[in-house]
């Protein structure tokens, strides 16, 4: 079988699904693994507003900023992740041929996590301890369940929650969660998608993208703004989990991951090591 492909959307509102749907069609064709976790955070803020839970997000020391989840926000990511996100990515890998299988962090285990006891964040330059926060750090996959799917030949659709120690739900980062994955399967390609080209220089010029960009082994990631900080966190992790590469791409264009395979994208390298940006010589940029 060849390497397990990696692939991460759902988060920024920009990132096309259909498109990338349509990719993941065509690398299953190629008969190429390829698992897609998703998260959803257009779908959770309307959700939210919808139901008259209020959002909050949590600015770490290091300037990472985070979901507050706390109990009525945990169920809005319930709803939303499993009740509109994933229908709509089955949906579409449905109608491109695909057969897929929607997973939460729940279902047999997948994901499971510790949870967090308390929060650090700061809030108008004050630190403070934030302790209803009903998130937690991934610790487990059961990678078990999913090569036997892939072996099947379905594609694995996987998002938060995940399970805590003492049984109950938390919310995961879904970056984060793809990176568990991908290390779980010692997978060749974790490819994260957001809405901009890769990671850029200047957040504010989309012409600055980097083709390399180097984070340190621990500590804050090189660049926090615009959601950018817990992606490469999140990369970091995949790498030091043995993931062959991680690619940062453009998920709004109508090849995302074909396009980023083929080297239109971020690198992300440990500092220290090398490079290996050399574009996927089986997946043409404009399939």
């Amino acid at each position: 079988m060849q390497e397990t492909i990696v692939v991460k959307c759902g988060g920024n509102a920009a990132v096309d699904p259909l498109a990338v749907c349509e990719d993941i069609a065509g690398l299953t064709r190629e008969r190429r693994p390829v698992v897609l976790v998703h998260g959803g955070s257009a779908d959770i803020e309307g959700l939210a507003a919808r139901m008259g839970v209020a959002s909050r997000r949590l600015t770490a020391p290091d300037g990472v900023s985070a979901r507050h989840t706390d109990a009525e926000t945990l169920q809005v990511v319930h709803l939303a992740l499993a009740g509109l996100a994933k229908p709509r990515l089955l949906t579409a890998l449905a109608s491109a041929g695909v057969s897929a299988v929607g997973l939460t962090g729940l279902d047999g285990g997948l994901l499971r996590a510790r949870r967090k006891t308390a929060h650090r964040a700061v809030v108008d330059g004050r630190r403070i301890v934030v302790r209803d926060d009903h998130s937690g750090r991934i610790t487990e996959v059961n990678d078990a369940l999913l090569r036997t799917l892939l072996a099947a030949g379905h594609v694995p659709v996987v998002s938060p929650p995940a399970v805590a120690e003492d049984g109950r739900p938390v919310n995961t980062d879904a970056d984060r969660a793809a990176a568990a994955v991908a290390a779980g399967l010692g997978a060749g390609t974790l490819v994260l998608l957001t809405g901009a080209p890769g990671v850029l220089a200047d957040p504010a010029d989309e012409g600055s993208v980097l083709p390399v960009c180097a984070v340190a082994p621990s500590g804050t990631p090189p660049f926090t703004g615009g959601g950018m900080g817990l992606k490469l966190v999140a990369a970091r992790e995949a790498l030091q989990g043995g993931v062959g590469r991680v690619l940062i791409a453009d998920g709004r264009r109508r090849d995302p991951v074909g396009a980023a395979l083929a080297g239109a994208a971020t690198e992300v390298v440990l500092e220290g090591g090398t490079t290996t940006v050399a574009p996927d010589a089986t997946i043409g940029a404009g399939r």
